[in-house]
């Protein structure tokens, strides 16, 4: 199968939007999951005078989770799905967060930041390049700021390849035939059998000149499918340990 990509990608979750619930709904640990892994950012003081980036908003599941587990932080959240973001503007939000319609690439480059912590569900599994991905989120993250990855990621056992393979042949493609989404849905089982491992992406994070990187398993039915991805921004400085 070939992999959707970028503008074919954003097309595909513009017209998925309005069902997309649905499907993350299935899996009554999605929310949960989202919610453990931004609290894993561990952010000082609820988050007070930090600027967090949410990246790959989505359905806004992950900007849910995000003032939860950091109610005093200022959230920028993007997604590169115009469709996605007009879902998100019709809903109530808090004020302290703000939607934006870019990918981190044209985020760095219009001079944004410095981030102090950077929230990723998903997103780097969608793009062309990754590297290219996580060197905009690098050069967005002041010196030690940190970066929450939630993302689909294999454990390289053949067990959790076949599980997944059968959860999207069972329930994931069939959910989105009816509403003419099943090429996004093919796109979502493909795209993590063909993207890196847990242990791969870990090792990725680390040529990218992050630093501290641990991979945590997500509990309950996705251990082994979804991983937690921790890392900073190079060096810790003497200030940040303090903070």
């Amino acid at each position: 199968m070939t992999l959707l990509r970028d503008h074919d990608l954003a097309r595909a979750f513009d017209h998925a939007s309005h069902t997309y619930d649905r499907l993350t709904a299935l899996d009554p640990g999605h929310r949960t999951g989202l919610l453990r892994s931004a609290r894993r950012l561990r952010l000082p003081d609820g988050g007070a005078g930090r600027h967090v980036l949410d990246l790959g908003r989505g359905t806004g599941t992950s900007t849910r989770a995000l003032p939860r587990a950091a109610p005093r932080a200022r959230i920028t959240a993007l997604d590169a799905s115009s469709g996605m973001l007009r879902r998100a503007r019709a809903e109530p939000r808090p004020a302290r967060v703000r939607l934006l319609h870019l990918t981190a690439e044209e985020m760095a480059k219009a001079g944004e930041g410095p981030l102090d912590a950077v929230f990723a569900a998903h997103p780097f599994r969608n793009v062309t390049d990754p590297n290219r991905g996580l060197t905009a989120v690098r050069s967005l993250l002041r010196p030690g700021g940190r970066l929450a990855v939630h993302g689909y990621s294999l454990s390289g056992s053949p067990v959790h390849r076949a599980l997944w393979t059968a959860v999207c042949r069972g329930v994931i493609v069939p959910a989105g035939t009816p509403a003419g989404d099943r090429t996004l849905y093919r796109h979502l089982w493909h795209s993590v059998l063909a993207f890196d491992t847990a242990p791969a992406f870990a090792a990725r994070l680390t040529r990218a000149g992050f630093t501290g990187v641990r991979a945590t398993p997500v509990a309950g039915r996705q251990t082994g499918i979804v991983h937690t991805f921790l890392a900073r921004n190079g060096s810790t400085t003497a200030g940040e340990r303090t903070r």
